[in-house]
């Protein structure tokens, strides 16, 4: 495999004629693929009376390989999403020299701060104030531009549901929400959600969504720079972007279900 894929200039017949014939088949695949959720967010934006450019297209690449992102980038994708550090931080660096904006969506433990913040331009899972904390102290410490952060909303727990899953019930938002904005170094973007697994919003992406904006709407009234809305997967990105979502996270739909990193 050759470095020449990993930059400084991805894209164009240079880029091209760096790729062995398995990565030009991969390169040629993730490209169909991309189309097509391409052309799902475009119809789901038209459906909803909304510009396409409204809504960006966030590719978590979580489980697969450094190549991929290249290959990516190659594609024209800059967001692309990782939820652990520990695969993150060496594929961001091998990706250093690509035109990549790094946003992380997994749980987060503070002890690996220090690290993400050396890569991710936003995290999408702060869920507790220990973590603000950490995440202020680790840029700080870094003495990088601010970084973005979303409330984790658990819309479970508004109904005792899901007590030991991550994100804070939508009762305690605002108080995040308002730490987040009070803490240096952290910009407040916005709020986050996974569609709930339990309680009466289950198995409805739709209902789930909707609740989410309503909680958004709560949180731009005190925090009016607070406008993303991060939802929607490879599975649900319609319902979410009917109901106002401006980021979606689509994984498998761009990259297909392949043998995970070891």
């Amino acid at each position: 495999m050759t470095n020449d894929i990993y930059g400084p200039f991805p894209g164009g017949p240079e880029f091209l004629g760096a790729l062995t014939e398995g990565q030009r088949a991969r390169y040629e695949e993730l490209g169909t693929n991309l189309e097509v959720v391409e052309r799902r967010i475009a119809d789901a934006c038209a459906a909803a009376g909304r510009p396409r450019e409204d809504v960006t297209l966030v590719v978590v690449t979580k489980t697969y390989p450094a190549e991929d992102s290249a290959l990516l980038a190659g594609l024209g994708v800059r967001d692309v999403a990782e939820n652990r550090d520990q695969d993150a931080a060496p594929k961001a660096e091998q990706c250093r020299n690509l035109p990549l904006d790094w946003h992380f969506v997994g749980q987060l433990q503070t002890n690996k701060a220090r690290s993400v913040v050396r890569y991710a331009n936003r995290v999408h899972s702060v869920d507790r104030l220990r973590l603000v904390e950490s995440l202020s102290a680790a840029v700080l410490k870094a003495e990088r531009p601010e970084l973005g952060c979303l409330v984790q909303v658990a819309l479970d727990k508004e109904h005792g549901e899901g007590e030991h899953r991550a994100g804070v019930a939508p009762e305690d938002v605002a108080e995040l929400a308002d730490a987040i904005a009070d803490t240096p170094g952290l910009r407040l973007d916005g709020v986050m959600t996974v569609a709930p697994l339990a309680g009466p919003l289950a198995g409805d992406p739709a209902r789930a969504f909707d609740r989410l904006m309503e909680i958004a709407t709560g949180v731009r009234t005190t925090h009016p720079a607070a406008t993303m809305v991060s939802a929607g997967m490879s599975g649900d990105l319609e319902q979410a972007i009917a109901a106002g979502a401006t980021h979606v996270r689509v994984g498998t739909a761009v990259l297909g279900v392949r043998s995970p990193l070891g």
